[in-house]
C-alpha cells in the first residue's frame, strides 16, 4: 500500500492533528477538500514529494531570488494543507531573500518545518 493510501485507509486517532501544535492541521484540510478522502491523499502525497525536492533545491541554489522563488512555491503548498509552520518559515524565508537579508537561520527555520511537517505524514501513515 502506498504512503497515500495508508494516510487515510482505516479509522485514525486524529486528536493530534487536531491539535494548535501539530504541523499539519486536518481539519484544515479536510475543509479545503470538503471533506474528499482522495483528494486529501493526494495533496498530502504532492505536498510530500514537493516539499522533499524544494528542500534539496534550496541547498544548491546558486541566488536569493531562485530560493525566494522555491519558497513562494513552498508556502503556497503549505497553506493549502494546513501546514502553517511551514507557511511561516518560508514566507519568512521568501521575504529575506528577496530583501537581500537572508541568514543561515532563516533556511534552518524552513527545512525543520519541513521536515517536522513530514515526519507528521509519516507518522499518520503507520
Amino acid at each position: 500500500m502506498g504512503f497515500a493510501a495508508r494516510l487515510f485507509s482505516g479509522p485514525q486517532e486524529l486528536s493530534s492533528a487536531r491539535d494548535a501544535d501539530a504541523p499539519i492541521d486536518l481539519v484544515h484540510l479536510a475543509r479545503q477538500t470538503m471533506g474528499d478522502r482522495e483528494l486529501e491523499q493526494e495533496l498530502l502525497a504532492l505536498f510530500d514529494r514537493q516539499a522533499a525536492q524544494i528542500a534539496d533545491k534550496l541547498r544548491s541554489a546558486r541566488s536569493d531570488l531562485t530560493g525566494a522563488e522555491l519558497a513562494h512555491k513552498l508556502k503556497g503548498s503549505a497553506r493549502a494543507i494546513g501546514a502553517a509552520a511551514v507557511a511561516i518559515a518560508a514566507d519568512h524565508y521568501e521575504h529575506a531573500a528577496r530583501a537581500g537579508v537572508l541568514r543561515q537561520d532563516d533556511a534552518d527555520r524552513l527545512v525543520a518545518a519541513t521536515a517536522e511537517a513530514r515526519a507528521f505524514l509519516r507518522e499518520l501513515a503507520n
